[in-house]
């Protein structure tokens, strides 16, 4: 088990085939031990070289929304008002510090998302 940092992209490119090798190793192995810390390793390197942004909160409402089988009138019993959540899914309305609140609390979506600017 030879573990270097991952510094270029040749080096990452390798730290994935060894990683798709040792992919089904068992825990408390020698390469099970490799395997996790080469995906400590990798995770920090792709956090740092292909960043992943936090999505848009009005997008991030609908694709929950989505999920959840919910309608405007489901958004307008968290929000307050059928013409407020219209407001907010098409952008006309931001959202206040207590409906951001409500819309974490009840859709569970992360209070990071919703506050960002849009």
């Amino acid at each position: 088990m030879e573990i270097k940092p991952i510094k270029t992209d040749k080096d990452y490119n390798k730290a994935l085939k060894r990683l798709e090798l040792i992919f089904d190793s068992k825990l408390g192995t020698k390469e099970g031990d490799e395997l996790e810390i080469l995906g400590i390793l990798i995770d920090k390197y792709e956090n740092e070289h292909f960043p992943i942004g936090l999505p848009d909160p009005i997008e991030a409402i609908k694709f929950r929304m989505e999920q959840m089988g919910f309608n405007q009138s489901d958004l307008a019993n968290i929000v307050g008002l059928k013409s407020r959540a219209s407001e907010i899914l098409n952008r006309k309305r931001k959202l206040s510090l207590e409906m951001i609140r409500q819309l974490h609390l009840r859709l569970h979506i992360p209070t990071d998302v919703l506050i960002q600017a849009y």
